[in-house]
């Protein structure tokens, strides 16, 4: 049977309020009593129920964190970074996939709602406006990862998309890239509007037109199979040069150069988004644009502890940088 306070108390010799207080360090228990009774807690192998511990403080010190899917590299150094702050401020975090679905996004956040979770993050959130009545009644801190949906709702960290397309074109443009094509992402709305916006300002300030035909986003199960599809469509459009929405999406595109015998870079140049860790793997290692993933969920977490806190906080947008390795070059 767990060790309680009360067997402690008795072993003691005193009340069990005692034994509690000094477990605390009550300064109502004498220095003294108090390492007795904390030695003799561990030694006996005492362990804090922390339901007890909740019903006393109403937290249970728990966040519920909700990713697109587990099969996905790009969350894992969100996760990562959020766990870090969560640890060193004495929390758990609790994982769940909503597989791009903003039905099952949403019943994982009433399943979180329902454990009692302090707080929640949702990294890509799916949830967007329609569902904002359903979370006004939620009591707890929401705070939304690279959200994808537009509107003005709940609390956000995010990477600026209009910047990172916008280094991403600029550079291949500076290769001397003039036929550069954009691959995006149907299910992730928000992010690829933006990255279409950045990757048509870096054109337009460099006097280059608009080509309609230079932008596709296939409808297919995987990115992979989206960049695959993609390299299909910016041939027949002549490009020299295609961007894609993730890296994912590039190593499709990369897959499908190699089984037209396309040589990358020589003959067409290839880029991501994210700098996801296989990135620097494939081979030619991927030209990207680099998100700050693990600082993303640093400052999510900080912003929930701040929540938590009562303090007032300010939506962050950080900057994207580039990321030069082998898959691009000057256009022959």
């Amino acid at each position: 049977m767990p060790i309680t306070i009360k067997d402690i108390a008795k072993a003691a010799g005193v009340s069990h309020t005692t034994v509690s207080r000094a477990l605390k360090g009550h300064a109502a228990i004498s220095p003294q009593t108090t390492a007795r009774i904390q030695a003799l807690a561990e030694e006996m192998g005492y362990t804090p129920s922390a339901v007890a511990q909740s019903l006393l403080s109403q937290r249970t010190q728990t966040i519920g964190m909700i990713i697109t899917t587990t099969a996905d590299p790009f969350p894992v150094n969100i996760v990562g970074g959020v766990e870090e702050v969560a640890q060193a401020a004495g929390y758990s975090v609790f994982l769940s996939s909503s597989h791009n679905n903003p039905r099952q996004e949403m019943a994982v956040v009433e399943t979180f709602h329902r454990r009692r979770v302090d707080a929640i993050i949702v990294s890509s959130s799916r949830l967007g406006s329609v569902y904002r009545s359903e979370l006004d009644q939620i009591q707890i801190p929401i705070v939304l990862v690279n959200n994808q949906e537009e509107g003005e709702y709940l609390h956000s960290v995010a990477v600026d998309d209009v910047q990172g397309a916008r280094l991403a074109v600029e550079h291949l443009l500076q290769l001397g890239h003039r036929r550069i094509g954009y691959v995006g992402a149907v299910n992730r709305p928000k992010s690829n509007r933006r990255r279409i916006v950045g990757y048509q300002a870096a054109l337009e300030a460099a006097g280059i037109p608009i080509d309609p035909s230079l932008v596709v986003a296939p409808v297919e199960e995987t990115d992979v199979d989206q960049g695959k599809k993609g390299v299909d469509y910016l041939l027949d459009a002549n490009a020299t040069a295609i961007f894609c929405y993730n890296d994912l999406t590039a190593i499709g595109a990369l897959m499908e150069c190699r089984r037209r015998n396309i040589a990358v870079p020589q003959q067409l140049s290839v880029m991501g988004f994210d700098d996801i860790e296989i990135a620097t793997y494939v081979t030619p290692p991927l030209t990207t644009i680099h998100q700050p993933r693990s600082r993303l969920g640093k400052l999510a977490m900080q912003m929930v502890l701040d929540l938590l806190d009562g303090k007032s906080v300010q939506d962050k947008v950080l900057n994207c940088n580039l990321v030069t390795r082998q898959s691009t070059a000057d256009l022959a």
